[in-house]
């Protein structure tokens, strides 16, 4: 993985939603900001509004961790837009969530940029503990348990169930969900049509519980 890569635009604004699984309204509004009566509203994900409907690897790596928060923890935009930028101007990078710095030596910094957003404790990334270490808490467990850093230091790929063999993967399959290389779509696609797992399995090279893990993936949204 490289910083090219990271940087580089690689999904279509609707790709990315979809596979988020969050409206492209609400995606748009993390990339670009808005306004809403009378008040403008900066991006969370971008330093600053590009016009761009695509998004990179590291705008999805850090979107997967917003998502969670915003949809499944309810957590307000506003803190999180404060804390995001706030590690952002500490580490000196434009998506500080899709490198490891964050998770490894820069955990005080963490501490530092929850506590200046205001963010609620209950939803704090990591917390002291009596013995001084820091302690990850439920959205960082989730969060690490699903993106894998590189020995760059960049996230290489997010796994969107940890139980699951699917993996999103910016070097295969152009960064579609997949299967050992194959994308998750096809393999649907062939059991829809009225192919039976066992010949998925034995057309594509995998074991049947690989093709069940494809077909949940692609038909049933809590499985992402």
């Amino acid at each position: 993985m490289s910083v090219t890569l990271l940087e580089g635009e690689l999904y279509a604004e609707s790709e990315a939603a979809h596979l988020l699984r969050v409206p492209q309204s609400t995606l748009h509004y993390w990339l670009e900001g808005g306004r809403s009566r009378g008040v403008t509203y900066p991006p969370v994900l971008r330093p600053e509004p590009t016009g761009s409907r695509n998004l990179t690897w590291a705008e999805f790596v850090e979107a997967t961790l917003l998502r969670a928060y915003h949809r499944d923890l309810n957590v307000a935009l506003r803190e999180l837009r404060l804390f995001i930028t706030t590690l952002r101007d500490e580490l000196g990078v434009p998506h500080p969530l899709a490198t490891a710095k964050p998770w490894t030596d820069g955990k005080q910094l963490v501490i530092d940029a929850q506590e200046a957003a205001s963010l609620p404790s209950d939803f704090w990334l990591f917390t002291p503990t009596r013995n001084q270490d820091l302690l990850p808490l439920e959205p960082a467990s989730w969060f690490l348990s699903r993106v894998d850093f590189g020995v760059s230091g960049l996230a290489e790929r997010i796994r969107p169930n940890p139980a699951s063999p699917v993996v999103i993967d910016p070097l295969r399959r152009f960064g579609a969900p997949s299967i050992k290389g194959t994308s998750t779509s096809v393999l649907w696609e062939h059991v829809e049509a009225g192919y039976t797992v066992d010949e998925v399995a034995e057309l594509f090279d995998l074991s049947t519980s690989e093709v069940r893990w494809a077909v949940s993936y692609e038909s049933t949204p809590e499985a992402a």
